[in-house]
C-alpha cells in the first residue's frame, strides 16, 4: 500500500472492540495478577506505566511502520529525542562528530553538557560528504546530522557519511524533523537512528510537545536501554494527539510544501532578495541531493534579504499580518522569524549579505501569504 493508506491504519486497535482510534490509557501503576507475575511479565509488557500503555505503544508501532525502524523511543520533546541517542552513543574519552548546521539547543548540549560526561564534540562542514572519513577514528562514538539544517538548509550526503561510519562501526544519528519521517527515510539511506520533533508536522496543530527517536539494528537495543535508564516518558494524551496527527500528515505536509515552493519561487524574483534557501529549488547548492533523497518539498525555508540589518528584518516581520512570530513549525498557521541571533558556526563561517528570515508555511492559501509578504515589503 501507499504510505497515505498505511498511515490511516498503522497503530490502530484491531482487537475486535470496534474502536477507530487507540484509547487514551492514563496510568502510573500497572497491577499484576499475582506476586510472581509482577516480575515475570510477558515480553513487551511494561511493569510500570513509564514504559507506556496501549496509547504510546500504538504511536510507537505506527512510527516504526512509517520509518522502517526496529524500535521507537518516545521523549517529552524533540530536543530530548535528539539527545537520547547521543547519550546512548557517547562514551568517556570519546568524540561526537556533528554537522555545523545542527539545531542550536543540541549544539549547546554538545558544547556544555557532553564534556561533563567525559566526551567532546567536533563540528564539520555539513557538505563534507565522503570527506568525513578523514575525521573518523577509534575514539569517535557517533556522527550527528541534521539534513537539512533547520536555519541554513544545507543537506548532508547521508549514504556517503553512513558508509564511511559503518566501516568503523560508528553509529550515524540524523535529526529528521524537516522531513517528518515521510519526505526522506534516513534509516533506508544508511543512518542508524532518526530523531524528530513530533511537536511539528506529525502533531500538526502547535499544541503538543513530544519527540521520537527511531533506530534499526544493533543501535535499536542501545536506544531502548538508554530510554529505560533515563526514565524518559511521553504522556498518553500527547501520544494520542501525535497519533491522530499522523493520519493526516501526508495531506498537510504536501499542502504546506507546495505552497512554500510557490512562495519561494515568487521571492526569488524580488529585488529585495539575495538568496532563497530551499533545497527543492534548482538553484540550491544541494538540489541534486534533494532530488535523490527526498520525495517532496517541506514548507520550511529561509530567505536572505539583501543588505538588511536586524532592525529592518524585525520591522518586516512585525509588518506581516498572517504570519505568527514564534519558534517551531508544522502547524496550520504560518510563522516567520529572524534567524541571525541563533546562528553559531565553528567549522564553516556563515556568510550572508543580509538578514536571514525563516518562513514556515502553514495551511493558508499561498496567494494570501504572498500578498501579505508584498504588503510588508512595501512598508519597510
Amino acid at each position: 500500500m501507499k504510505e497515505e493508506t498505511r498511515l490511516t491504519r498503522a497503530g490502530r486497535p484491531h482487537d475486535g472492540a470496534g474502536l477507530v482510534n487507540a484509547p487514551v490509557e492514563r496510568a502510573s501503576t500497572l497491577l499484576a495478577p499475582d506476586s510472581k507475575a509482577l516480575y515475570d511479565r510477558p515480553q513487551g509488557r511494561s511493569r510500570y506505566a513509564r514504559g507506556g500503555t496501549a496509547t504510546q505503544d500504538a504511536l510507537r508501532d505506527a512510527l516504526c511502520e512509517m520509518t522502517g525502524a526496529d524500535y521507537c523511543a518516545l521523549a517529552p520533546s524533540g530536543l530530548s529525542a535528539v539527545l537520547l541517542p547521543l547519550l546512548a552513543a557517547a562514551r568517556a574519552g570519546g568524540r561526537v562528530l556533528a554537522a555545523d548546521c545542527i539545531y542550536g539547543p543540541v549544539r549547546r548540549f554538545l558544547d556544555e553538557a557532553l564534556p561533563n560526561q567525559g566526551a567532546k564534540a567536533e563540528f564539520f562542514d555539513p557538505r563534507i560528504g565522503v570527506g568525513v572519513e578523514a575525521l573518523l577514528g577509534d575514539d569517535v562514538n557517533a556522527v550527528l546530522l541534521e539534513s537539512p539544517g533547520s536555519l541554513t538548509f544545507e543537506l548532508q550526503d547521508i549514504p556517503a557519511i553512513a558508509r564511511a561510519a559503518a566501516a568503523r562501526n560508528i553509529p550515524v544519528i540524523c535529526d529528521d524533523t524537516w522531513s517528518a519521517g515521510i519526505l526522506m527515510k534516513p534509516l533506508a539511506l544508511g543512518a542508524d537512528c532518526a530523531a524528530q520533533s513530533l511537536s511539528k508536522y506529525v502533531s500538526g496543530h502547535s499544541d503538543v510537545l513530544i519527540g521520537a527517536a527511531l533506530a534499526r539494528g544493533a543501535f535499536a537495543e542501545r536506544l531502548k536501554e538508554t530510554e529505560y535508564l533515563f526514565g524518559l516518558h511521553a504522556s498518553p494524551d500527547d501520544a494520542f494527539l501525535a497519533l491522530r496527527g499522523l493520519r493526516t500528515l501526508p495531506l498537510r505536509i504536501a499542502r504546506s510544501g507546495e505552497a512554500a515552493l510557490a512562495i519561494a519561487r515568487w521571492l526569488e524574483g524580488r529585488a529585495e532578495v539575495a538568496r532563497v534557501l530551499h533545497p527543492a529549488l534548482p538553484g540550491h547548492p544541494d538540489h541534486a541531493l534533494f532530488r535523490r533523497d527526498f520525495t517532496a518539498p517541506c514548507g520550511v525555508f529561509g530567505v536572505i534579504f539583501k543588505g538588511w540589518d536586524r532592525a529592518r528584518a524585525d520591522a518586516f516581520i512585525d509588518a506581516l499580518a498572517l504570519f505568527g512570530i514564534g519558534f517551531s513549525w508544522g502547524g496550520y498557521e504560518s510563522l516567520a522569524i529572524n534567524c541571525d541571533p541563533q546562528i553559531k558556526r565553528s567549522a564553516v563561517p556563515w556568510k550572508a549579505d543580509g538578514a536571514l528570515i525563516r518562513f514556515a508555511i502553514g495551511l493558508e492559501h499561498p496567494d494570501d501569504l504572498i500578498a501579505d509578504i508584498e504588503r510588508a515589503l512595501g512598508r519597510v
